[in-house]
């Protein structure tokens, strides 16, 4: 299996990047699935979403390091989890890539995302002018991909509705660079928090963010 990126963001928490290359046929023989879940890919009419579902879950199976059978659903909030297990994990894909990300004493969420120029016709839904005004973000396709791949696993870290990038948050000015970190004030119900993403942006033009936090 083509796993083209893997990082130990800590002992407890993982980072793994995976270029699809298989056919559905080659993905299922990889998965110990029951009736419900191949119910799911029969419904997923498009053969590339098939293909997504499949390979974070055979990224997830070959993560955890196991041939046992790996119940992740999903809760009530669209969340991904792991049934019977405390470890924390999110999932992501665009394209040609799976991402997913796993920790055992931190909430994660992780974003990737195929750079095209047609995000800058949807920047102002969600960045606040503050925002753009950043000259780091602005225009800058870059700047916007890292700026949405922050929000996004923000998002999934959070794992609850109701938070909207735009209104809840903000990104904090950085300097831009092909791998780097940046500064996020989240407003949450229990109050404001400062959150730490990271993001790289691979050779082919993909764009990732990740966070990991308690």
């Amino acid at each position: 299996m083509p796993v083209v990126f893997s990082k130990n963001i800590d002992d407890q928490t993982m980072l793994s990047v995976w270029k699809i290359e298989e056919t559905e046929e080659q993905l299922l023989s990889g998965l110990q699935l029951k009736q419900h879940e191949l119910d799911v890919i029969a419904s997923l009419s498009n053969g590339k979403r098939a293909l997504h579902w499949l390979s974070t879950r055979l990224l997830l199976r070959t993560m955890l390091n196991t041939s046992d059978y790996i119940d992740c659903q999903m809760d009530d909030h669209g969340k991904p989890y792991l049934v019977n297990s405390d470890t924390h994990i999110s999932l992501s894909h665009s394209f040609d890539y799976a991402a997913v990300i796993i920790s055992r004493d931190k909430k994660v969420g992780v974003d990737i995302e195929l750079i095209k120029m047609k995000i800058k016709s949807i920047k102002h839904k969600f960045l606040s002018d503050v925002e753009l005004a950043q000259k780091q973000i602005g225009d800058n396709t870059n700047g916007l991909y890292v700026s949405w791949c922050a929000k996004e696993a923000i998002y999934k870290w959070y794992g609850k509705k109701g938070l909207e990038f735009k209104q809840h948050i903000h990104i904090k000015p950085f300097k831009l660079k092909d791998e780097g970190s940046l500064q996020a004030m989240v407003e949450l119900p229990e109050g404001s928090r400062e959150l730490t993403v990271n993001y790289f942006k691979t050779s082919d033009g993909y764009m990732l963010g990740y966070v990991a936090a308690p």
